[in-house]
């Protein structure tokens, strides 16, 4: 033990060093993300991770308002190694990273719930800190990315790892949908499908909108090395807004979610795809759906808490950032 026991458990709120690695045991004191600092300051911040606790959206299975909490309490587990496993470095020493903790939003008025997303999220980017999010589902990513696109320029590029494409016709302008939003975006001019993609999808769309689309079946058929290879191509040196709704991983990986469909992706697949996209101008991220009261042994938490590691890892490495 330290000489100054104070200063060891609840690393979220006791410690002031927003590079320091926490000291404690995994299954004992506050569970922010990876044991990170809580901070509504942004002012010396490099990297906010927030939850977003919203699922009235969900068109199939609720629960993912829970989902921050539950992808929280995972990261624990993954808060202690000095590197991250397959990257040579760890994006707490590289980055000042802190756990923001939930958007405050007025749950009793869901219509203006969309602007509040967005006007929060644009005021943590003014603070020139890049934002990480935990859904909630997955309606969350069209305010994150009108914030985003005010803060870079639109159009942006999207990669985007799902089961669906999210991007069926509303009939409603402002419909709170979470498999309309991308639609919306594309009509609206937030995103440019041609320098977008897809990957992972296994669910019936006739009208792609001109996405650049790796289905399921492509990705096992082909490898996930082809679509690093593919990915990088179209998205080149755009400003690239990333979002993982955690059913692209097959129920068997993530059993913990609204809306599962079959034949998806591994952990495996899924980890080295986004290693392999290292490089890219990464402006933001989400993860989003994990649902925990449809997990099991926290599989579908824990692999999202991976998958959110590995994203810190990416703004570590996008260039803008550091230019």
């Amino acid at each position: 033990m330290a000489d100054k026991p104070e200063s060891w458990g609840d690393h979220a709120i006791t410690a002031t060093d927003l590079h320091e690695l926490p000291r404690e045991i995994t299954y004992a004191g506050v569970p922010s993300f990876l044991r990170r600092p809580y901070r509504k300051d942004l002012s010396d911040v490099d990297v906010a991770i927030l939850g977003v606790p919203f699922d009235t959206a969900t068109t199939n299975r609720p629960g993912t308002r829970f989902g921050p909490r539950g992808v929280r309490a995972a990261s624990v587990d993954l808060a202690f190694e000095a590197l991250v496993y397959g990257w040579d470095f760890h994006p707490v020493t590289e980055m000042k990273i802190a756990d923001h903790g939930d958007l405050p939003f007025e749950f009793a008025k869901p219509a203006g719930i969309p602007d509040e997303i967005e006007k929060y999220v644009a005021w943590m980017l003014e603070q020139d800190t890049m934002v990480l999010s935990i859904g909630g589902d997955h309606f969350i990513s069209w305010p994150l990315i009108k914030a985003h696109s005010a803060k870079h320029g639109k159009p942006i590029s999207m990669i985007h790892f799902d089961a669906h494409s999210d991007t069926w016709a509303d009939e409603h302008e402002d419909g709170i949908n979470h498999g309309t939003m991308f639609w919306h975006a594309t009509k609206q001019g937030y995103i440019d499908p041609k320098t977008s993609a897809q990957i992972g999808l296994r669910t019936v769309n006739e009208d792609p909108l001109g996405f650049n689309i790796f289905d399921a079946p492509w990705v096992h058929k082909h490898g996930t090395d082809a679509v690093v290879e593919e990915v990088r191509r179209i998205v080149g040196d755009n400003k690239a807004y990333l979002t993982f709704d955690i059913d692209c991983l097959d129920p068997a990986f993530a059993p913990g979610t609204g809306t599962p469909v079959c034949g998806g992706l591994s952990t495996a697949q899924a980890r080295e795809i986004i290693k392999g996209l290292s490089g890219l101008n990464i402006i933001g991220a989400d993860l989003v759906e994990v649902s925990p009261p449809f997990d099991h042994a926290e599989i579908t938490a824990l692999a999202g808490a991976t998958l959110a590691l590995d994203f810190l890892c990416l703004f570590a490495r996008a260039p803008w950032r550091w230019t």
